[in-house]
């Protein structure tokens, strides 16, 4: 999808807002960044891990293995304080669909006094061909809101107050969201690995 190298990174996800938020993360990149679309490729990954790092590593390494490329995956959560972390790795499972989760959310804490404050958090995992891992983890914090703000982003985005701005994650532009999401300070901790294991791949 981008890149002029013969190197590639497949992003290991169907999830049409992450690989938009990946896309712009590693515009640039000195290696093409291919999704699962572009080689046909249709994987379901059970999150059964205990973590979002262990979710992460099951879906890197299934893309990487079936499309002998490395594969970037994450896993992502959202965790509120008032609900003890809740619902953290069951976040996109919460519900059915965006709205139902933000729904089922705000359901959840309806009796619960505020701020309902709360920390999207997310890991990331690198995966090569031949086995090798590399995991990374980002967080973001920020407060519940009661209504939904904004059009952009997905999942609770719209009810998310980022820390530090009177935004919510669905009011910021994909650029600003790019440089304060848990998302993107995860790719970022794990970018010099990742270039570096690219670049020296075969």
């Amino acid at each position: 999808m981008t890149g002029t190298s013969d190197k590639k990174l497949l992003l290991a996800t169907t999830n049409p807002g992450k690989l938009e938020e990946l896309l712009a993360l590693l515009q640039g990149a000195p290696f093409s960044i291919l999704s699962p679309a572009d080689l046909a490729l249709k994987l379901d990954v059970a999150e059964e891990g205990a973590d979002y790092a262990a979710n992460a590593r099951a879906k890197a390494v299934a893309f990487a293995q079936a499309s002998g490329l490395w594969a970037l995956a994450d896993d992502t959560g959202l965790e509120v304080d008032a609900l003890g972390g809740a619902p953290g790795r069951f976040s996109r499972r919460l519900a059915g669909s965006d709205i139902q989760r933000r729904q089922r959310l705000l359901h959840m804490l309806a009796s619960v006094p505020r701020p309902w404050t709360a920390t999207f958090r997310c890991t990331v995992a690198l995966a090569g061909p031949t086995g090798t891992l590399l995991t990374a983890d980002g967080a973001c914090l920020g407060e519940i809101l009661s209504d939904p703000r904004g059009q952009g982003g997905f999942g609770y985005d719209p009810l998310f107050l980022v820390a530090g701005t009177t935004q919510t994650m669905a009011e910021l532009s994909l650029g600003e969201k790019n440089r304060l999401s848990h998302r993107a300070r995860a790719v970022q901790a794990l970018w010099p690995e990742l270039k570096a294991r690219l670049m020296g791949s075969s």
